[in-house]
């Protein structure tokens, strides 16, 4: 499947005065799904698409918001590999994302969130 990178345009009316609000683009969409990939982003970025998500939620834009990152264990694996500094405490794990979810930060977007664990890890042979 190839992945559909989507922005969607919005706009408010007031009193006749129209004013465009475009949101931030989505990583992959489909049937009114929006998926977001988030794998060594600074961890503000989860702000940025849970609050996409309610906006286009409430919207009825979309259905469902599906949030891919990582588990906080896979940092081992990149400390293992010389990698570590590259993927450090203030980037996108799941650490980050589950305290702005459980404050409400989706909103009434219904949310769908997988994390990456180092159970996945194979060592290539």
């Amino acid at each position: 499947m190839n992945r559909i990178e989507k922005e969607f345009q919005t706009h408010v009316v007031v009193d006749e005065h129209t004013m465009d609000t475009p949101t931030h683009k989505i990583d992959c969409f489909r049937n009114s799904i929006a998926l977001e990939i988030e794998w060594n982003n600074k961890d503000p970025f989860y702000d940025r698409d849970l609050n996409n998500f309610r906006l286009l939620f409430d919207l009825r834009a979309i259905s469902v918001g599906v949030i891919i990152t990582r588990c906080d264990n896979l940092q081992e694996i990149f400390n293992q590999l010389g990698r570590g500094s590259s993927y450090g405490a203030s980037t996108t794990h799941m650490s980050k994302l589950l305290p702005r979810i459980e404050g409400g930060g989706g909103g009434g977007c219904p949310l769908l969130v997988f994390g990456i664990t180092q159970s996945l890890y194979t060592v290539d042979e």
